[in-house]
């Protein structure tokens, strides 16, 4: 595989606020990411409202995963919400069949429509790639091969689908060495004291921990990509320096 290949995509899927996207913009100065899209207005909607209106943008993420990786490279896009996921894994599990997704986030995101009490898109992406339910991109990811670490918010219909589906919760990175490994990193994995979140859960990482977890990952995995999401602007710069191990 050649290097890495970063891109910053700025439009919006289902952003409730502007940090994400601002986040993003900052984080990709610092990454020195290709910009794609340009933000647009956060506002309140539901899902349905926000895939509709998302479609474009939503291609636009599978699309760049999928060129990078075409090419050989080592996709790391950076964006503002996590229903990225939604067209972005099943690209990565078309190239990669044998792929492990490593789910780095306070939130499951395995709702559907069904289940979610919010109605929110960005709650549901994991799901919808993982074929829960049609999201209109496909999907493909084996539940059985996701690995979440750092989730602590999970909704009573979601732990119920996670259960049945088979989704694991290792102990550790150290559970996936010797894997190939796509990452999904929503940066709210971490603590609330120590980044803003739009959806904040106490009880999270330091930035300390995430460099530890990282770099566990990519000194003993294969590395095949991440997306990473929802970056605050105020705190880019610690960002920068805890994802470093999937940027080397």
């Amino acid at each position: 595989m050649s290097g890495l290949v970063a891109i910053a995509l700025l439009c919006r899927t289902s952003d409730r606020s502007p940090d994400g996207s601002l986040g993003a913009v900052g984080l990709s100065a610092l990454v020195g990411a290709r910009q794609v899209g340009a933000p647009a207005a956060p506002r309140v909607a539901g899902w349905s409202e926000d895939l509709r209106d998302s479609r474009g943008c939503l291609l636009e993420a599978g699309g760049q995963v999928d060129d990078a990786l075409s090419a050989g490279g080592r996709p790391v896009l950076l964006a503002s919400d996590c229903s990225v996921a939604i067209s972005t894994l099943p690209v990565v599990v078309r190239h990669r069949p044998d792929a492990w997704v490593v789910w780095l986030d306070a939130h499951a995101d395995f709702n559907t429509p069904q289940t979610s009490p919010s109605g929110y898109l960005g709650g549901m992406g994991l799901a919808g790639a993982c074929g829960l339910w049609e999201t209109g991109f496909g999907a493909g990811v084996d539940p059985g091969r996701v690995a979440m670490l750092g989730v602590r918010d999970v909704d009573g219909g979601e732990r119920v689908l996670l259960d049945t589906h088979g989704v694991g919760r290792p102990a550790g990175p150290q559970a996936l060495a010797g894997l190939p490994v796509f990452v999904h990193l929503d940066l709210d994995v971490l603590d609330p004291s120590a980044l803003p979140a739009a959806f904040p859960v106490p009880g999270g990482w330091s930035f300390e921990e995430l460099h530890d977890v990282l770099t566990a990952l990519a000194e003993g995995s294969e590395l095949i990509g991440a997306e990473v999401t929802s970056a605050h602007p105020a705190r880019v710069d610690a960002i920068f320096a805890a994802i470093g191990p999937l940027l080397a």
